[in-house]
């Protein structure tokens, strides 16, 4: 589990990397097409993913104790919590659909509100990114959300014990690096340019 939680830390950092570089070179448009998401949404869904992150710890200690029914709530509290994420999330998503925000032929971008005038070039390239981060983020939440039922399943069936419950262990992992993750996220792509909010 931990080389396949570091090859997952190379593959988000080179994204986080070229955003990095990007953002460097392109602030203005960076910035001004920052400013068009919805921070109130990202910390709504920042909270969610950390209380999240506390029912997996809680369904990980149920599972060492043996608390089984317990083990199945905070499992399901979890899935629940993943799935407002992603409800949050597609919501966001729609916004930026119904505002052309979209890389690709119907890209529109007003920079009315940026200090300077800004290429819609770079500020495609920030929502290329922010698409890009966020989806990969997404699809993993999705992935997880999948592995969660089917520990309910076997869990349901009193698969775990207090000697062998290694699957909600190296799932917990799992599931707190996704959360970690957006927690970089969140500010790198919502608060980078909190001055023009």
């Amino acid at each position: 589990m931990w080389i396949f939680l570091v090859t997952e830390i190379m593959f988000f950092g080179g994204l986080f990397l070229a955003y990095i570089a990007y953002r460097t070179a392109y602030p203005d448009a960076f910035g001004a097409a920052s400013n068009t998401l919805n921070i109130p949404l990202g910390a709504v869904n920042t909270a969610v993913l950390i209380c999240s992150s506390l029912t997996m710890a809680m369904a990980v200690h149920s599972a060492a104790i043996g608390k089984n029914k317990l083990l199945i709530t905070f499992l399901i509290a979890t899935l629940v919590l993943g799935g407002v994420f992603l409800g949050v999330k597609a919501y966001e998503y729609h916004d930026k659909f119904v505002e052309h925000h979209v890389p690709g032929p119907n890209f529109d971008f007003k920079s009315e509100d940026a200090k300077h005038p800004v290429d819609p070039h770079n500020a495609s390239l920030y929502f290329a990114l922010y698409f890009a981060m966020t989806g990969l983020h997404a699809s993993h939440m999705i992935i997880g959300a999948v592995i969660i039922v089917v520990l309910i399943r076997m869990a349901a069936k009193n698969r775990f014990t207090p000697e062998w419950h290694t699957p909600i262990e190296l799932f917990g992992l799992y599931w707190h690096f996704v959360d970690i993750v957006w927690i970089f996220l969140f500010p790198l792509l919502y608060l980078i340019d909190p001055k023009n909010k």
